[in-house]
């Protein structure tokens, strides 16, 4: 009777994990109805501001705060947009430039074809340019030295920067727009050509770069992910299932940060939202790839799909729990950088991975359930069959490193070394505004031209705060400096050619001197300067203090290289932690790490012999090496763990050269597909129109290529056969592993 008793009780059970699996589903339905909306208004919680990402305490920072006392229109309160006029530059036609800028601020907002802007209805509304000027702004246009141009300054209020228009969209693209639309009309009246840039010019267009976040990122990324899973799966409908929890995720994640970014707990930019999405994307489509491979796996020794499933689960959490925290630490450690973007990007990442996780260990699962087996169609897993994976192209990897592991780890680490000599080549020394774009704007052709007829540094001053006894000594001094164009201290009214000089405004004992340099403030020849600038006037005034735009810049780099010595250490400890404690081995985990560093530093070399001699960018950002060492680390070392859980799993078994061989047949297939998933996630950073993310999609996309590729299925192999059991020291593992595999 307890025969019969015992399938019974099997159905019963199936049949209440099968309702669970209903129930879970549910749940993740309302939740993803929830907080999809929320996702796709991410875009208006974002800031973009560069100054607003420097501490309190830089010098920069010190010096944004002492300027303000001088004028309510600091360059550090508003955005200097810059209008060029290329053509014959007489009095008149000055004087009717002149006017024609007064008179912008009248102007109502309009599309591309001088439409009035619309409302979330569709109807037309009137807003004037006025409402987002800087009070007080000094407005003009004047001509270059040899007037063959004329260049007019439309300053506008740095609280533009997070407006929103009453669709929900940014302001200040749709205030540059308008600003060209009248521009254009009136040099084509006049005969001249035009360009609207400066700060106002170039973040409309990084806005502009950015809009196609919700849409084109989001929509590409997608479209990638589902053709390599039909490649992957070779069935017309399974790929369903994985990227839609991944899409799941991602509406999860969205959702959380939005709340937060809303309520200022974090700050959110255009190039963190754009990471976001491809990271849970690829993220999620790994583990959602780990699940299913173990789950296929297994319904060929299990005849009920429950069974199946609680041991594929079983052997996957451990695994892909490892992988999502070492990431989530990681990018945890973003907290310490002294740049608040940085520090957003550590939570907002973090964020989209623990959601990736629990999405794929909890609704992935439940959809598998409720359809079965026939969800794998046409290559359904039937229960007692072969699995084609046993004796597939990895078997012949796995057995073939196996019988010569030391010719296949010197040739493979050889070629990482080659490759990681040219990493130091790279110019991470910044870009500017200009050079971020990989795509020629309006912006940078007129920032291009501007550098032609005007210094470079033209409406955007270097800004000195001194004590008054020392501005004459500074004036002769910085004059002397090269690179610098012209030293003019703010006076108590606007300087009016050919009148008088007003007398110059003293606060407190201060005053502020304007430096206007012969570069573009935020080009390297600029920014550059800003250290010889501070010793001068520290020199002869020890509270002096140097800001401006160029500073900014300075100070950021400055950061960044601080937070690249402090972070860096910090995770390569918290991953070798974390790998000695899944592993149980202290020499397994310093190896892993070993030769993801070193495949980090190949990434570097091959990333700078493609951006100088094939794309021919100008450098890169200084932030690229952080930003792919925490991705290509932390992601990089997910590969390895999820080799060696399994490996150690087998090891018990079999012994170490056994497991291995074993490890590796089994998991190739499975990490190989993942890795080209996340190659392919990061790669599509490329379509939107920024240097840094193009260089930071093809850094993440061929580390993990080569992680997924030569480190794991063959470097990492052939150290294990070579070293044999001891590479699970100090665990008893060693000791037991040397008798298995006798």
């Amino acid at each position: 009777m307890s025969s019969n008793l015992a399938p019974a009780r099997g159905k019963t059970a199936g049949r209440k994990a099968i309702w669970l699996a209903a129930l879970v589903t549910i749940i993740w339905l309302g939740i993803g109805s929830v907080v999809g909306p929320l996702f796709g208004s991410l875009s208006t919680v974002q800031k973009n501001d560069n100054s607003k990402f420097l501490p309190d305490k830089s010098e920069s920072s010190l010096a944004a705060t002492a300027i303000a006392k001088f004028s309510a229109t600091s360059s550090f309160n508003q955005f200097p947009t810059l209008i060029l006029f290329v053509g014959p530059a007489d009095d008149a036609k000055v004087a009717l430039a002149n006017q024609f800028v007064a008179g912008l601020g009248q102007k109502n907002l309009v599309d591309s074809k001088g439409a009035l802007i619309k409302d979330k209805a569709g109807a037309p509304i009137s807003i004037s340019i006025s409402k987002y000027l800087a009070p007080g702004a000094q407005i003009g246009a004047f001509p270059s030295p040899k007037k063959d141009a004329i260049l007019a300054n439309l300053p506008l209020s740095e609280s533009i920067a997070g407006a929103l228009l009453p669709d929900s969209k940014p302001v200040l693209p749709a205030v540059v727009k308008t600003i060209r639309y009248y521009s254009t009309q009136f040099a084509a009246a006049n005969g001249f050509t035009t360009h609207t840039t400066g700060l106002g010019g170039l973040f409309a267009d990084l806005f502009d770069a950015f809009s196609g976040l919700d849409t084109n990122l989001l929509a590409t990324t997608g479209l990638v992910v589902a053709l390599i899973l039909i490649v992957v799966y070779r069935s017309p409908i399974l790929w369903i299932l994985p990227l839609f929890s991944a899409l799941i995720a991602l509406s999860l994640s969205g959702g959380v940060i939005y709340e937060l970014a809303k309520h200022n707990v974090l700050t959110l930019d255009g190039q963190s939202q754009g990471i976001l999405s491809v990271l849970v994307l690829g993220a999620a489509t790994d583990y959602a790839l780990l699940l299913i491979a173990r789950y296929r796996e297994e319904l060929h020794s299990h005849e009920s799909r429950v069974d199946a499933m609680k041991i594929a689960w079983r052997g996957v959490v451990e695994p892909i729990v490892a992988s999502g925290s070492t990431v989530t630490l990681g990018l945890l450690v973003l907290l310490l950088s002294q740049l608040t973007n940085n520090r957003g990007l550590g939570p907002i990442g973090a964020i989209g991975i623990v959601c990736a996780m629990i999405t794929v260990l909890t609704f992935l699962p439940a959809l598998l359930l409720l359809f079965g087996r026939w969800i794998f169609w046409p290559k359904r897993p039937t229960y007692g069959s072969e699995d084609e994976k046993l004796s597939g192209i990895w078997a012949k990897v796995a057995n073939s490193t196996a019988r010569n592991p030391r010719k296949y780890w010197v040739i493979s680490a050889a070629v990482l070394l080659i490759l990681a000599a040219f990493s130091t080549t790279l110019h991470s020394n910044g870009l500017s505004t200009a050079q971020s774009f990989t795509a020629r704007t309006d912006a940078v052709v007129g920032q291009e031209q501007l550098l032609k007829y005007f210094p470079g540094g033209q409406g955007q001053p270097t800004q000195i705060v001194i004590a008054q006894a020392g501005v004459d000594s500074a004036t002769t001094a910085l004059k002397a400096l090269p690179g610098v164009s012209s030293v003019v201290p703010q006076t108590v009214s606007p300087i009016i050619p050919g009148q008088p000089m007003p007398a110059t405004k003293v606060v407190d004992g201060k005053v502020l001197l304007n430096v206007t340099l012969g570069f573009s403030p935020d080009t390297d020849k600029a920014v550059n300067l800003i250290p010889a600038i501070r010793a001068l006037v520290h020199k002869l005034d020890a509270g002096s203090l140097v800001g401006g735009t160029s500073s900014v810049y300075y100070d950021i780099h400055q950061a960044t290289r601080h937070d690249q010595r402090l972070i860096i250490p910090v995770i390569l400890l918290l991953i070798a932690i974390i790998l000695a404690l899944l592993l149980r081995s202290i020499l397994a985990s310093l190896l892993l790490l070993a030769t993801v560093v070193l495949s980090f530093l190949a990434t570097l070399g091959a990333c700078s012999i493609v951006f100088h001699h094939l794309f021919h960018f100008a450098g890169e950002d200084s932030s690229f090496p952080l930003f792919a060492f925490v991705f290509l680390v932390a992601l990089g070392i997910d590969y390895n763990i999820f080799l060696m859980t399994r490996v150690r799993e087998e090891t018990i078994k079999f012994g170490t050269r056994k497991g291995m061989t074993k490890g590796v047949t089994v998991t190739g297939g499975v990490i190989t597909s993942a890795g080209i998933v996340l190659a392919a996630t990061f790669t599509v950073l490329g379509i939107l129109p920024l240097v840094f993310l193009a260089e930071l999609g093809f850094a993440v996309g061929f580390g993990v290529l080569l992680d997924t590729l030569l480190v794991r299925s063959i470097l990492v192999p052939a150290l294990v056969h070579s070293i044999g059991p001891k590479v699970w020291w100090p665990s008893k593992l060693q000791n037991e592993a040397a008798g298995a595999s006798e």
